[in-house]
């Protein structure tokens, strides 16, 4: 039975699965697509053996999981994905609502976090289906991730102000955030030690093929949108999809203020997967 992999259906993850196409592994796994929350659930329930989750997702259930290494999606600084749209500036936003898109625990904690411990404030919060206008009509900001802030920000309002999740992290706390990890079923990694280490050595070789590449990605990826691929390209060289010790630390770091805030119950440990 071959492996059922998740993959998440934003242009973050095309890298990735651009050079599962060039290298021809595709037809090594079943492919399943989805958005993070979708993907989150699915490993849950068993209904996927390993998945890029969010990393709050990890965190909430790690004793059922083991991390893959040398994989995830991170930024270090501007993400260009994930965006704050307000109406008014950031630092004015206590006692305001703010609605937050229903397909990332992560991002969600993540603002939370960065309006709580970086600008003192505690606005009204509520989640919603990701489209800016209707999130505006409702509310003072709106957070928005993946390709809904990708084409948001390219079609920016020049009334609302915007800001880079990434980089206010950044600049809270001088580290990297690390927006998902792939996650593995222990059940199954107990089970197919050899096939995970395959899965990971090519994942890697196809990524790194893809950044060799980058431009002839943007390219494929940008066929279908309104915008250029050179923004794409831009877009791309922002993201980090490697997992060093800098992402961990940086993960730990985003585990502790959420534990701080309740999001979380406990500090999870990194169970990295050793292959």
């Amino acid at each position: 039975m071959r492996p059922r992999v998740g993959h998440i259906q934003f242009i973050n993850c095309f890298p990735l699965f651009y050079g599962l196409i060039e290298k021809k592994f595709l037809l090594e796994v079943d492919l399943i697509k989805g958005n993070p929350s979708d993907l989150n659930r699915m490993l849950t329930d068993n209904l996927l053996d390993l998945a890029p989750i969010p990393s709050i997702a990890y965190a909430r259930n790690y004793r059922n999981y083991i991390i893959m290494p040398e994989i995830s999606i991170s930024c270090d600084g501007d993400v260009k994905s994930i965006y704050l749209f307000s109406k008014i500036p950031i630092d004015k936003l206590g006692g305001k609502k703010i609605a937050m898109t229903n397909i990332s625990a992560t991002s969600q904690a993540l603002l939370r976090i960065i309006m709580a411990r970086k600008y003192g404030l505690s606005p009204e919060y509520f989640s919603s289906a990701p489209e800016l206008g209707a999130m505006l009509m409702e509310a003072d900001a709106a957070l928005l991730i993946g390709d809904d802030a990708l084409r948001a920000k390219y079609n920016q309002d020049p009334r609302l102000f915007v800001y880079d999740l990434g980089q206010e992290w950044k600049d809270m706390t001088g580290l990297p955030m690390v927006f998902s990890v792939w996650a593995i079923r222990k059940d199954f990694a107990e089970r197919n030690f050899e096939q995970i280490k395959i899965i990971k050595d090519t994942f890697v070789e196809c990524m790194n093929y893809s950044l060799e590449h980058i431009e002839d990605v943007a390219w494929k990826a940008a066929q279908w949108e309104a915008f250029p691929a050179s923004y794409l390209v831009d877009y791309f060289n922002s993201l980090r999809f490697d997992f060093d010790e800098k992402k961990q630390e940086g993960l730990i770091e985003y585990y502790k203020e959420a534990q701080k805030m309740g999001l979380i119950e406990e500090v999870p440990p990194l169970d990295i997967i050793d292959i």
